[in-house]
């Protein structure tokens, strides 16, 4: 057999190990940095590096609890239900507890608001907030003068069922602070309400 031969046959076998499949490791998306087949390294953590420490002098932040806000509406949303941290608000519809365009109370109101007394006396709360809210229709005058005197109305039964030493702050907001779209009957009827809220003693249940 010819030199040529023999070069020509060398160059048939290294072009077939060329072509033959070569298996190599493939690095998944669940692998750690630096797996087989990946093209980033294992990084090094240098727990002596200046980004990791606190500067001299420097303190850490005093810890936080973040507030956590649960929110319940009934069924028809005639009564709603807010709970913090920080303190429990119920809004009434107006509807609820009040004739139409009037401050006199329901007879369906007084057992409401009872129910709401006796969740305030159970967090031992002894300051309360009572605002009155209307929609926009009508001039805010009157809306102003309509949520104040429902305001009172409320804190009159809530009074007669606390503790005598019970503080009070009652406001009447007219349109202002709405829940809802005033621009639909459903979204007014929300912002027509009395809000009750008193600062918690204990931690919201969890749902």
């Amino acid at each position: 057999m010819t030199k040529t031969t023999n070069r020509r046959l060398a160059a048939l076998a290294l072009a077939s190990v060329a072509l033959w499949p070569v298996a190599v490791p493939t690095a998944y998306a669940d692998d750690p940095p630096g797996a087989a087949g990946s093209s980033s390294p294992a990084p090094v953590i240098d727990a002596k590096a200046p980004g990791l420490m606190l500067p001299d002098g420097a303190t850490l932040a005093p810890a936080k609890v973040l507030d956590i806000k649960q929110i319940v509406e009934d069924e028809g949303g005639e009564e709603r239900r807010q709970d913090t941290n920080v303190d429990v608000t119920f809004a009434l519809q107006a509807e609820v507890l009040f004739p139409k365009d009037s401050a006199k109370l329901s007879p369906a109101a007084t057992s409401r608001i009872a129910a709401i007394a006796a969740e305030i006396k159970k967090m031992g709360s002894g300051r309360v907030r009572v605002f009155g809210f209307t929609d926009n229709l009508g001039t805010y005058e009157h809306g102003l003068k309509l949520s104040k005197q429902r305001a009172i109305a409320v804190q009159q039964v809530l009074s007669r069922a606390l503790e005598p030493g019970t503080a009070f702050d009652i406001r009447g907001y007219s349109e202002d602070y709405p829940i809802a779209d005033n621009g639909t009957e459903e979204g007014r009827r929300k912002n027509r309400r009395v809000e009750i809220s008193f600062p918690r003693t204990t931690p919201p249940a969890t749902p």
